[in-house]
């Protein structure tokens, strides 16, 4: 149990805690106060009353996701830190693994659902923008070598001074060198299907895995909702658990579709003149075979790019 007031000691310097900030799984996330430099962190600290509750075998696998975050963050040169949470310490508290992040505005969950309850909806080519800043973060996760498993809203931090996204979160993340069958990891509402139907030695996953996700989160931003699809598979894991996909086979007697016409009409409407550009990314990211989807980042990046684009120019052919 932590307290406000608390000092934390890590490898470069002292933390005061001052309030809570947010909770996961196996974490909680503190704003303190640096005592040996001016200004505050967010203060990530491995929740111990869960901890001391959790069976053996769910502990170790927690501990095993800390020391995984904060080996990437490490491993990052501090030109690579661009839309990724910059790691500014880290140690131990009270014998369990603890870091210090930048502190940036929120998550991007929170934001859209306080937008949204305003009545306001998100500008596309904002959604662009900050799609393109995901994509840049994952191309950096992919070139250290990792592949990031668990994109979503709620993994992204707002940075309110530029207007910008980064990517937090990296505890899910698996090594690319081991493409081995794996046990399950993520979020099933933003699951790719390899990710969310398992074959006979596990679940499949590799780097365009991340890539249906971020093709998730294109279509959330554009269309301020979930793919059908996608929401299938949160509520039968919701239901189910681990059960969750043979359970979902069996209702829709097969894999549900993963983009409907009604959904690609919405989205290519809310893009306006960059519809014929945004809906060909947007196909190539929820391709349902990752073979199907871009091979690299600056494939993503033209074609938001050309929607762009195509989106700016439309008022000056109008115009003319």
């Amino acid at each position: 149990m932590y307290e406000a007031g608390t000092v934390v000691s890590l490898a470069g310097g002292q933390y005061r805690l001052r309030e809570a900030l947010a909770s996961s799984a196996y974490g909680v996330v503190w704003r303190a106060d640096s005592l040996h430099a001016t200004g505050s962190v967010a203060l990530k600290l491995v929740n111990l009353e869960q901890m001391a509750r959790a069976p053996s075998g769910l502990r170790a696998r927690w501990l095993a996701c800390a020391a995984t975050e904060i080996a990437f963050l490490r491993g990052l040169a501090p030109w690579d830190g661009r839309h990724i949470v910059r790691l500014l310490d880290s140690g131990e508290h009270a014998g369990m693994p603890a870091m210090a992040l930048e502190l940036l505005d929120g998550d991007l969950a929170a934001w859209l659902q306080r937008e949204a309850a305003h009545g306001r909806a998100l500008a596309p080519d904002r959604a662009l923008a900050w799609v393109g800043q995901v994509n840049q973060a994952l191309a950096k996760v992919h070139a250290n070598g990792w592949r990031y498993l668990d994109l979503k809203p709620g993994n992204l931090l707002l940075d309110g001074a530029s207007d910008s996204v980064k990517l937090a979160d990296f505890g899910t993340n698996r090594r690319l060198d081991d493409l081995r069958a794996h046990t399950y990891a993520g979020t099933a509402n933003w699951q790719a299907p390899e990710q969310f139907f398992p074959d006979a030695g596990g679940y499949a996953t590799e780097a365009r895995t991340d890539y249906f996700a971020l093709g998730g989160l294109l279509y959330y931003l554009v269309c301020g909702r979930l793919l059908r699809y996608s929401s299938a598979c949160g509520q039968a894991w919701q239901a189910h658990g681990r059960d969750a996909a043979a359970s979902l086979l069996a209702e829709r007697h097969g894999r549900p579709a993963v983009l409907q016409a009604d959904e690609a009409a919405l989205f290519a409407g809310r893009l306006g003149a960059g519809a014929a550009a945004g809906l060909a990314l947007l196909r190539a990211l929820l391709a349902e075979r990752p073979a199907e989807r871009p091979r690299h980042a600056l494939d993503i990046s033209r074609g938001l790019a050309d929607t762009l684009a195509a989106m700016q120019a439309a008022p000056l052919r109008s115009a003319a």
